[in-house]
């Protein structure tokens, strides 16, 4: 029976492939963009939208630090683009840090192709059923098209010898041993060489370029991240009807930001108001 190996594991690495190696099971540059992206965007998205100073640090105590993620996952709630292309990296880059560990079997027979078309497959039709529930049939159709596209890509990085290589030169080895002298002689084909390079290249731009972009016009495009409803509030001995931005629900009320008296207040008796619009987009500010 054929041994099963792994992606991402060749038998004698150089020495200069051990340093790209740990590279990629640190999740290489996606994993700093998404860590930089998740802490740095959703300050961003409050401070533009309530007015920046000190009412940014009041929003950001009255959500409490457990509903925090709330207001990324609002933005991805109301920006398809945002939340496709945020599908497609997270993706990538997950499958990226599996095959780095040697998650990814290569060779095994036909057990070893089952296994690693369901590795490929799995998160990319999961990715694509997210989004075609928020955003439609075709929105999800494209999410899971490209991520199984630049899954795939990963694997021809390996067989390539480009997800192991620094700087210029030629190919190298094919990590699998699948040609026709194995590893030690094989060298694939130029249009493959050429697929794996574009690959990379897509994957990057998506990354460090696209996905950053999306998500500072998304940060910047004054809407609430959350629902803004219409509640009676009662201020010292007077009661009115005001807008808030939905930061917590306590009991029947809810804990939101005045947008009339630019202030945390408790509301009873809320509706929804329709739009999300606070204030217009920072671009025609």
């Amino acid at each position: 029976m054929a041994e099963a190996r792994t992606v991402g594991r060749p038998g004698g690495a150089r020495p200069g492939e051990e340093q790209a190696g740990a590279l990629d099971r640190k999740g290489g540059p996606g994993h700093t963009v998404l860590m930089a992206l998740a802490l740095a965007v959703p300050v961003v998205k409050v401070a533009y939208t309530v007015g920046g100073g000190a009412a940014v640090r009041e929003v950001l105590v009255g959500m409490e630090p457990a509903n925090w993620p709330d207001v990324l996952i609002g933005m991805l709630l109301t920006d398809p683009l945002l939340a496709t292309v945020l599908g497609v990296v997270v993706s990538r880059v997950v499958f990226a840090l599996f095959a780095a560990r040697g998650a990814v079997p290569v060779g095994g027979g036909l057990a070893g192709v089952a296994r690693r078309a369901a590795l490929t497959v799995v998160n990319p039709v999961a990715v694509g059923v997210i989004v075609a529930c928020l955003f439609g049939f075709w929105w999800g159709l494209g999410t899971g098209f490209v991520a199984y596209l630049l899954r795939k890509g990963v694997v021809v990085e390996y067989r390539t010898g480009r997800r192991h290589r620094r700087g210029g030169g030629g190919a190298e080895p094919s990590d699998d041993g699948d040609g026709p002298g194995g590893a030690a002689d094989y060298r694939p084909p130029r249009w493959l060489r050429r697929a794996a390079a574009v690959e990379q290249w897509v994957a990057l731009a998506l990354t460090v370029l696209v996905l950053p972009v999306l998500a500072f016009v998304s940060a910047l495009d004054g809407q609430a991240w959350t629902p803004i409803v219409r509640c009676r509030v009662t201020n010292g001995t007077v009661t009115g009807s005001d807008r808030l931005i939905e930061l917590s629900r306590k009991g029947s009320g809810v804990v939101g930001w005045n947008l009339d008296s630019e202030q945390i207040s408790n509301g009873l008796g809320c509706t929804r108001v329709e739009s999300l619009y606070v204030r217009e987009p920072w671009w025609r500010g």
